[in-house]
């Protein structure tokens, strides 16, 4: 939800910085169109099942997938994405505004490294018609993320 989100970005007073679009924002593809930036600066946010119980989100840049093999080589266990239902109940956002902000306790948050090529990325932010532009330093903060890894692909690769 978009207010959760802002909520949460409101600590750093980015609350207003927030894109709100007319456009849909809930694919990479929309996002780049209605943010007029290339797909691949989209962050997008990968939601799975964390080992055990609850989720972990994987946010990515746009052109990327999940690689199998980094993800079970870095985590030890193999990656299971979230269903609709399960990815709005463990992140409090509905499938298309998945974000890393306004999330609950426990929902860990990891960076791909695929982002850095970047100066600036735009995830989500609780909606499928949001985004915020933010550098990495920023999404890297705003995000509580327990790091940088390396476990995806490029989407033709």
């Amino acid at each position: 939800m978009i207010e959760q989100a802002e909520a949460h970005l409101r600590q750093w007073g980015r609350d207003k910085d927030i894109i709100k679009l007319d456009a849909s924002t809930a694919t990479v593809a929309e996002a780049a169109a209605a943010l007029k930036v290339e797909p691949a600066r989209i962050a997008k946010s990968i939601s799975l099942k964390a080992a055990g119980k609850g989720a972990l989100l994987i946010l990515s840049a746009g052109d990327m997938k999940l690689d199998n093999r980094k993800f079970k080589d870095r985590f030890g266990f193999k990656a299971r994405m979230l269903s609709t239902e399960e990815a709005l109940t463990a992140t409090g956002h509905a499938v298309g505004g998945v974000c890393p902000f306004g999330i609950p306790v426990g929902v860990d948050v990891y960076l791909d490294i695929s982002m850095r090529r970047f100066q600036t990325v735009f995830p989500a932010c609780g909606s499928s018609n949001s985004a915020i532009e933010l550098t990495m330093n920023e999404l890297e903060e705003y995000s509580g993320s327990k790091g940088w890894v390396d476990v995806c692909k490029e989407i033709n690769a």
